[in-house]
This record gives C-alpha cells, structure tokens and sequence, in this order.
C-alpha cells in the first residue's frame, strides 16, 4: 500500500508539473500581453452590458444596490483578465475574492452569465500560464475548497434546503424519484463540480501541450544540429578519400612519367628516333593525371560549397580495371584473375574501388622504391563460405575479393616514401573490415595483399 501510495503521488506530481523546471512563456509576450489588454477590455464591456439587460427585464428587481455599483462590480470583476497572462495567479486570487466578497453582499451580480465566463477564464489560465506549479497548485487548491465552501454555506446557512424547496412549491409534493431537497443540493454540486473541474483540466491539457511542442521544437533542432554535423563529418570523410585518391593519382603518373624520362634521356644519346616512344608515354601519363586530379580538385571545391558529391565525377574505377594497371605502369607486370565468369565486375564499386587503390599504391612503391623491374597482380573473387580449416581471422561469412601484389626487388637506397600511401591501404581495410598482409617476403621482394570480405547480396 504504501508503494502504491506513492505511485499515485508521483503521477499526480507529473500531471500537475509539480517538479517540472520547465516555465511556460508566450513565444511573443509583448504581443499576448497586448492581446490580454484588449480581451480584458471586452469583458469589462460584456459585463456591464449583461448587467444592464439583466435589470432591464428585472433581473435586480429585489436587488437594492443603485444601479452605478452593479456596474461597477460587474467591471471590476471582469478588468483583470487584462493580465491573465502575465500574473495568472494573482489574476485568480482577485477574481475569486471579488466572487466571494460580491457574492455575500451582491450576489445577483456573481450569477451573471459574462462573469461566470470570466470566474471559468480565470481558473483556467491560472492553470494554464502559471510558471510555479507548487504554487498554482496551492493558489488553485485553495480557491476551489473556497468555492465550494461558498456553495456548501449558501446551501445549509443561506436559504436552506427546506426554504428553496418551498419557494419552489415542491414541498407538498415529489416530482420525481429523488427527494427535491436532495436532487438540488446534488445538482448544484454537480454542476460546480463540472465548472470547476473542466476549468482546471482544461488549463492543464493546454499546459501539457505547450510544453510537448517546445519539446518537439527542442528535439528537431537537435536533429537538425546533429544533421548538418553529420554532414560536415561527412564533408571531412570525403576530403580524406579525395586527399587519398589524389595522392594515388600523383604517386601512379608521376613514377611512370619519371620511369619513362630516363628512359627517353637515355635513347636521346644513342638512338633519338627510340625516344619517342617513351616522350609519347609522359604525354599521355601528363594529360591523364590533369585530367584525374582536375576531376578530383572539382569534386573537392563542390565539398567546400558544402556539397557532399554524388556523383559528379567520372565513374570510378573498380577491380574489373586492375589489369589495365600493368599497361601503363613502366614495368613487366604480370596480371592474373583467379575468379568465377562475371564475379569480379560484380564486386560491389566500394570494394572493388579500394583494392583498385590498393593495387594502384602498391604498383607505384614498386617502381618508386624497389629495384624490381616485374611484379605480379593477382585479383580473386571466392564467393564460397568460410571453410573450417581456414583461420579464423581469414573468414568471411559471404565470400571475399582480394588483390595481392608481388615483387622480387630490394628496397632502393635513399628512397624512403612519406607513408600516406600504405596509411590510406590500411584504413580502407579498416574500414571495410578485412585484412591486409603489408611487408617483406621470406624469399626475397615485397607483398601487397589485401582481403576485403563482400556482402550477401554483392552477387
């Protein structure tokens, strides 16, 4: 019981918005402020209008107050809607005593249609506006155990049952099942009861969906700053793979126009007519790597427009092209494709694009830094399941495409590279989730051989 007793005071709490450190403010105050002045006002004119018909069909026929006073107190009571919204609870406090005060001396007044509307406003948008809850519930609280305070006394001390029940000339005689006494004093409660608490529900249903629209707002402008982070996260990603590219596009052409030059110095002595040849290789290799880098430098300049690419560039290059590599690469490179009909052009573009890279890279160091004048490409696509008795680092649940350069060189003396390139193989693996095999071999040369596993539905 006691457990459950809590529960319930926790809900009660959050219904009311008792611990809620969230204040609830119009999204233009001077504008609601204003529009508070000018309801204020009409209600103030509804008012002594109503006042004014009522004693026109002789409403305040018994009423002994002069005339100046009923309007007065039907003003007064309705001017401080004027600030419902910016002193709600103190706007309820004054309403609720002008009730009480008027209706023991006045109380024809308080039963006005227009000044019940405004004892219903009151209430409501105390409830609705007010920014301390504890307080609002105090302040609302007590008026209402003041109200039916009034109701109760002006029942059982007032008139008296017995009395409205005569004045009614149901004394002598029961209309219905209910005793009269009985149904009116029901009735009345009743109907306070439903004032009094669609006033207070109501209030409380608009607070609750103020502050789930600001919690909304709040929440999709996160969405919105966590979006464009994403998208300069993206930008950056983008820069990194261009800034890869690019050195693999420089690195490739700029080696085989060097292999080629000394070639062509070299024939220039001997044989001028040889060279040509080789000055033939440099054009083509010179406008090729214009031609890439413009392409990657246009992309670069579309991400600094904030523009994630998509597209706008060339196609890009897969495994399928891995062996148009050893044409123009200045060695004797030996190109084999150990892969089913069709399994490499279906290798998925960023896997085929980043062993593509990887060969690219590879042959480029080769010629670079290594006194090997052949190499060997081999390319595989193996589409079947892992097998037992392969490690387990090596398996792959849906297959895998692979690239593995070789070559039988010693490394160059006085040629030591910057790094970027095996540090861009390497985080394309990571970031495909494969392997890579980077280093000397046992017999002699360098290997290059990177696994990358493929999806289930690459094929």
């Amino acid at each position: 019981m006691p457990q459950q007793a809590a529960g319930w005071s926790a809900r009660l709490s959050d219904w009311w918005g008792i611990d809620s450190g969230w204040e609830r403010v119009p999204a233009d105050p001077a504008r609601a402020y204003r529009r508070d002045l000018w309801l204020g006002a009409a209600f103030v004119v509804v008012s002594v209008l109503g006042t004014e018909l009522a004693r026109s069909f002789g409403y305040f026929e018994d009423e002994s107050a002069p005339t100046w006073l009923l309007y007065l107190l039907a003003a007064v009571g309705a001017a401080p809607l004027a600030w419902r919204r910016r002193f709600p609870l103190v706007v309820l406090s004054v309403v609720y005593l002008h009730f009480l005060v008027v209706g023991l001396t006045v109380p024809m007044v308080t039963v006005l249609v227009p000044l019940q509307v405004v004892y219903f406003v009151a209430l409501f948008s105390a409830v609705a506006w007010a920014r301390d809850r504890q307080a609002m519930a105090l302040v609302v609280g007590a008026a209402l155990l003041a109200m039916f305070g009034w109701l109760t006394w002006q029942i059982a001390v007032g008139a008296g049952i017995d009395g409205i029940v005569e004045q009614m000339g149901l004394a002598d005689e029961q209309p219905g099942l209910v005793d009269p006494g009985m149904a009116f004093t029901v009735y009345n409660l009743l109907v306070n009861f439903a004032y009094f608490y669609g006033a207070v529900v109501a209030g409380q249903l608009m607070w609750h969906g103020a502050r789930r629209r600001e919690q909304l707002e709040e929440q999709a402008a996160t969405i919105e700053r966590q979006a464009a982070e994403l998208q300069r996260q993206a930008v950056v990603t983008e820069r990194l793979r261009i800034a890869r590219e690019l050195h693999d596009v420089v690195a490739h052409h700029v080696s085989v126009i060097g292999i080629q030059a000394a070639a062509a110095r070299r024939m220039l002595a001997g044989d001028p007519a040889s060279a040509a040849a080789p000055l033939a290789t440099i054009e083509v290799e010179s406008r090729e790597a214009v031609t890439q880098m413009r392409g990657l430098l246009g992309t670069l300049r579309g991400i600094d427009d904030g523009e994630v690419p998509a597209g706008g560039r060339a196609p890009e290059p897969g495994l399928a092209d891995v062996p148009a590599l050893a044409d123009d690469s200045g060695l004797d490179v030996e190109v084999r494709v150990v892969a089913d009909p069709g399994a490499v052009e279906a290798v998925p573009a960023p896997v085929g694009l980043s062993l593509y890279r990887t060969a690219q890279e590879a042959l480029s160091n080769v010629r670079k830094h290594s006194t090997a004048r052949s190499a060997r490409v081999v390319v595989r696509v193996d589409r079947c399941p892992a097998r037992r008795d392969e490690p387990a680092a090596d398996r792959f649940p849906h297959g895998y495409a692979e690239v593995e350069v070789l070559d039988d060189g010693r490394p160059r003396p006085g040629s030591t590279g910057t790094g970027l390139g095996l540090v861009g193989v390497r985080e394309r693996v990571a970031t495909h989730g494969g392997l890579a095999e980077v280093g000397p071999r046992a017999t002699g040369g360098y290997r290059v051989r990177v696994r990358l596993p493929l999806p289930e539905d690459s094929l």
